[in-house]
């Protein structure tokens, strides 16, 4: 599913009603007359009783729900109730999971964006059943792409990334895991999670696609989870794009 479609699939109830003919006369040019008028033939080209027919089908169109390929998770970990003595990971939850485009819209909607959450805290999307997490046995091979945003900056390239990967934009897609924006004190970071570092051709083919989405014009680099969990902050990049 392309982003412009998840995005035009974003219609408001008055947006519906717009596009929905509203009338409940079946004959949007009623004839005036009497009973003479009712019992002429149609005129040549005419269809009786389309209207109200092409309304109530326009009307399930429009409300017809958008499947999308996956279902997907989202999870936030809250900064306060995380703990130094707490093993990484535990205090991450799910929030919601949702599997179409008016599910997925409903939510973003009505969630705090990242430039409003407080500093310290990680949001997640990642595909149903994987949880973000190096444990995670779909996780546990693989690495993670990251970009860098100034303080607060990052709201539109969230939501960019999330588009992309609910709307199945990159060729490996199934390499992908999810996604993760984590607010700090002094800058914002999106991470992209996949699943096989060693696939060193569909590394650099999402890290590009991902770039060029987000028409980020720096040098992004991927990072082995082994290589994070041994080294934590010196894992060097292995791959970069």
């Amino acid at each position: 599913m392309a982003v412009e479609e998840v995005l035009n699939s974003a219609t408001t109830e008055e947006e519906t009603n717009a596009i929905t003919n509203t009338n409940t006369n079946p004959n949007p040019n009623p004839r005036s007359g009497g009973a003479a008028d009712e019992e002429d033939e149609p005129e040549e080209g005419e269809i009786l009783g389309g209207d109200e027919d092409s309304r109530q089908s326009t009307a399930a169109v429009v409300h017809q729900p958008h499947p999308l390929e996956h279902s997907w998770t989202f999870w936030f970990d809250n900064p306060s109730a995380k703990s130094k003595q707490a093993a990484w990971g535990s205090s991450i939850r799910p929030i919601y999971t949702f599997s179409t485009v008016e599910e997925f819209w409903s939510i973003y909607n009505n969630i705090h964006h990242p430039s409003k959450l407080t500093a310290g805290a990680d949001f997640h999307c990642f595909k149903y059943k994987i949880e973000p997490k190096w444990e995670d046995p779909i996780c546990a091979n693989g690495g993670k792409w990251t970009t860098i945003f100034q303080k607060g900056k990052s709201d539109t390239s969230w939501l960019y990334t999330l588009l992309a990967l609910i709307g199945e934009q990159f060729d490996n897609g199934d390499e992908i895991c999810g996604a993760v924006v984590n607010v700090r004190a002094r800058q914002d970071k999106i991470a992209l999670w996949t699943r096989n570092a060693s696939n060193e051709a569909a590394q650099l083919s999402i890290g590009k696609q991902w770039k060029e989405l987000l028409d980020y014009n720096e040098t992004i680099g991927f990072i082995v989870h082994d290589d994070a969990k041994k080294l934590d902050r010196l894992a060097k990049n292995r791959y970069t794009a």
